[in-house]
């Protein structure tokens, strides 16, 4: 994965990231709340050594102690230290019970024993900390023996008493927070992370770019009112998602389409809107002062006939089997330089008959009458019909819904047309967010929508969007 990518996954998945982090803060908050509190009370005992000999003599006991101290340290949380306290306080605890609670410890370079007691309770861990003060200097009389002068050469003097905390020294509340905030955050990140690696669909240009070489010629926007509007260059002509169909148009004129004039519309699967793009592709290259033949090639499904509003009834199935001529059934749309074949009834063999002489026939033909020839296929994964057909055109414009498609659907997509001999002549981008980590604006590849203009300039061929309104 690439920065980029992170940076996606991390916005794609900001809601895990806030849920997990404001879940992490009000684990620590309610395990601050139902945690007993606990204090702290400290004491401090100053380690010297008794001598009469020379300066020279107590130099070096000092410096000995400073070695030793530490070692001194490990006596405080031994039972001999640790019962008198007990007897003397009355605790009910044991001498390994009240070790868990006492800690002693030296600061750098010093000769101070600092012993700390841990208590639910202010004023018992402050009596608790001198109790054991007191019995440590008591226990090192004992342990040290005297030398030839009758002095103990260690002596233990209490120089801080420990006193009552004002506060507890835990939970800490702001550590606890903040630490909560912090794991809640990196497991949110986390989770974001891993459901963006797992997520197989297509949801940007990245995605295809990294399974096909083909261009990618166009991009156009999801809008939920597709299905009830789906020719916007006739009802909502200067909509910004009309301009990406224009857009396209143009684009198919700088990736070497020119070779051919004749091309088949499909996708990998049901549903990614080949026939709506179809349509208005068609439409948008009739207004630039083209003349366009649109064929419903999909003969399982047609749908071009109802979405240009005419009848379907006699049309490609009967030019194939010889019922009709091509222009018995090619029926102009409107005013504009569109001319439509429709599917016509059903046939039980689509595939022979779209690989038929028949068809090769048909197209040549096409492609010689017509400026250019858009054949709307069915999806390539399903069934064979655009792969036979793509052979036979210039090739085929591959639709890629954002966020339906998977990338295995589009591999196999491709793959289906290269193992025929067929040419992915362009990839378009159907159904795009208009809102998110995904989404775009009017960027390379002509994904022309959230700028607030309208289209009320003439067309390229200077055809108005008055034409564009259809029949």
């Amino acid at each position: 994965m690439e920065f980029r990518d992170y940076v996606r996954a991390l916005r794609k998945g900001w809601v895990f990231i806030v849920v997990l982090t404001l879940l992490g803060i009000a684990i620590a908050a309610l395990l601050s709340i139902l945690k007993t509190p606990e204090y702290e009370a400290t004491a401090k005992v100053f380690v010297s050594v008794q001598s009469t000999g020379s300066i020279s003599d107590l130099t070096q006991g000092g410096s000995f102690l400073q070695n030793q101290v530490k070692s001194y340290a490990d006596i405080v949380n031994t039972p001999i230290v640790l019962q008198p306290v007990i007897d003397s306080l009355g605790l009910d605890s044991t001498v390994d019970q009240l070790s868990k609670s006492i800690t002693a410890s030296s600061p750098s370079d010093t000769v101070i024993l600092e012993i700390t007691a841990v208590d639910g309770d202010p004023d018992s861990s402050a009596r608790i900390a001198n109790a054991v003060a007191s019995s440590f200097e008591s226990a090192v009389s004992d342990l040290v023996p005297t030398n030839a002068e009758g002095l103990t050469p260690v002596k233990i003097t209490v120089l801080q008493d420990a006193s009552v905390p004002a506060g507890p020294a835990s939970p800490n509340v702001p550590l606890y927070i903040t630490a909560g905030a912090l794991i809640g955050l990196v497991l949110g990140m986390g989770l974001a992370v891993v459901l963006y690696v797992l997520d197989t669909r297509i949801r940007n240009e990245h995605d295809v770019e990294a399974i096909t070489d083909a261009p990618i010629v166009g991009g156009i926007a999801f809008d939920a009112r597709t299905p009830e509007n789906p020719l916007v260059l006739r009802d909502d002509p200067r909509s910004p998602r009309a301009e990406s169909f224009r857009t396209l148009r143009t684009n198919l004129q700088f990736v070497g389409l020119e070779e051919s004039n004749s091309f088949v519309i499909t996708s990998s699967i049901p549903g990614e809107g080949k026939s709506t793009t179809a349509a208005n592709l068609a439409i948008a290259m009739a207004l630039s002062g083209q003349s366009v033949v649109i064929v419903d090639a999909d003969m399982r499904k047609p749908r071009l006939a109802s979405y240009l509003g005419i009848e379907g009834s006699v049309g490609l199935t009967d030019v194939l089997v010889g019922r009709a001529q091509p222009n018995e059934v090619i029926t102009r749309w409107g005013d504009t330089n569109l001319y439509v074949l429709p599917a016509g009834r059903i046939p039980p063999n689509p595939s022979e008959l779209l690989g038929s002489v028949a068809m090769v026939n048909l197209i040549r033909s096409l492609e010689k009458s017509f400026d250019v020839a858009l054949f709307d296929a069915p999806p390539l994964l399903p069934v064979t019909d655009a792969a036979v057909l793509a052979t036979k055109t210039g090739g085929a414009l591959l639709m890629v819904a954002a966020g339906r498609a998977h990338k295995n659907h589009v591999r196999g997509a491709v793959t289906a047309l290269t193992n025929v001999g067929a040419k992915v002549a362009g990839v378009v981008m159907t159904m795009l967010p208009t809102k998110g980590p995904d989404s775009y604006g009017y960027g390379r590849y002509g994904y022309a929508y959230g700028y607030g203009y309208g289209i009320d300039e003439p067309d390229q061929s200077g055809e108005t969007d008055r034409k564009s309104r259809g029949k």
